[in-house]
């Protein structure tokens, strides 16, 4: 959909809510105008006569998408700690892994191996290897003709086959022992948000593409504390800026097939890195 379209998803959730109580806000279109209203905006493009206009339905059909999805999909494949923990043990026993399987920088409890992100690399490890960055220490940069195209602002958490010229890299946040939504949980999104916003602008502008996904997990803080931030991850990828959201459990299924993909475009991507033409 176009950006005015996702001005008004934001617009509505930011003044009327993300949430309802244990819901998600299903706007009516009642609660258009009086949204647009309030912000002295006009909201006849929504509604007219107390009645959906064809934008209007459409705005309020994806919200209650975004909630079904939600609730019917996600929240049945986020894992609280003691779930990640035996995910990891059990596939720990069946993979064997030789790479990197990271442990949190703290002492006692929280001084456990990051599940979720060796959970991650266990699963990518299954189809690639170890020919993969499993932990990139530096930028992610792409060039072209042994010059420089683009090089990201940010560093990324995995990247297939390196953080330079990745076929695909991507995001984890897991956030199993932190006790409160703060600043820090919700800058996670906007992280993810600002690399593919440098992704699509490349991609408009030189035609080279990087595929990005964010992988998420930790239901006491995603589902119980910040299911707001869930609806920013699912506007996220209908706006493009990732091409897809993968949550808890849901990597065991969906990861292997999306790392044999990332193998067979890998001859492509070397043969682009190699081209040669004039910086752009």
């Amino acid at each position: 959909m176009p950006k005015e379209f996702w001005a008004s998803v934001r617009t509505v959730s930011e003044k009327a809510g993300y949430t309802d109580g244990d819901g998600f806000l299903l706007p009516s279109p009642e609660v258009l105008v009086r949204t647009f209203e309030s912000l002295d905006l006009d909201p006849t493009d929504l509604v007219i006569d107390r009645r959906f206009t064809e934008a209007g339905q459409r705005l309020a059909d994806y919200m209650r998408y975004r909630g079904d999805v939600l609730a019917n999909q996600v929240r049945a494949w986020l894992m609280n700690v003691a779930e990640a923990e035996e995910l990891y043990r059990q596939m720990a026993d069946r993979y064997r892994p030789k790479s990197k399987q990271p442990r949190n920088n703290q002492g006692k409890a929280k001084g456990a191996p990051r599940y979720f992100t060796c959970i991650i690399n266990m699963l990518v490890e299954s189809v690639v290897g170890l020919d993969c960055d499993y932990d990139p220490q530096q930028l992610t940069a792409v060039t072209v003709g042994r010059k420089p195209l683009r090089t990201l602002a940010r560093r990324v958490d995995g990247a297939y086959p390196s953080a330079v010229n990745p076929i695909a890299l991507w995001e984890i946040k897991e956030y199993y022992h932190t006790t409160t939504f703060g600043s820090r949980v919700a800058d996670g999104v906007y992280e993810s948000l600002l690399d593919g916003m440098e992704l699509e602008e490349m991609r408009e502008h030189t035609q080279v593409s990087v595929l990005h996904y964010l992988m998420v997990d930790a239901k006491d803080n995603w589902w119980e504390r910040g299911r707001s931030y869930l609806c920013r991850m699912v506007d996220m990828l209908h706006m493009g800026y990732v091409d897809e959201v993968l949550f808890g459990r849901e990597v065991v299924d969906r990861l292997p097939a999306l790392a044999a993909e990332w193998k067979g475009l890998r001859p492509v991507a070397e043969a682009r890195s190699r081209e040669h033409r004039p910086m752009l």
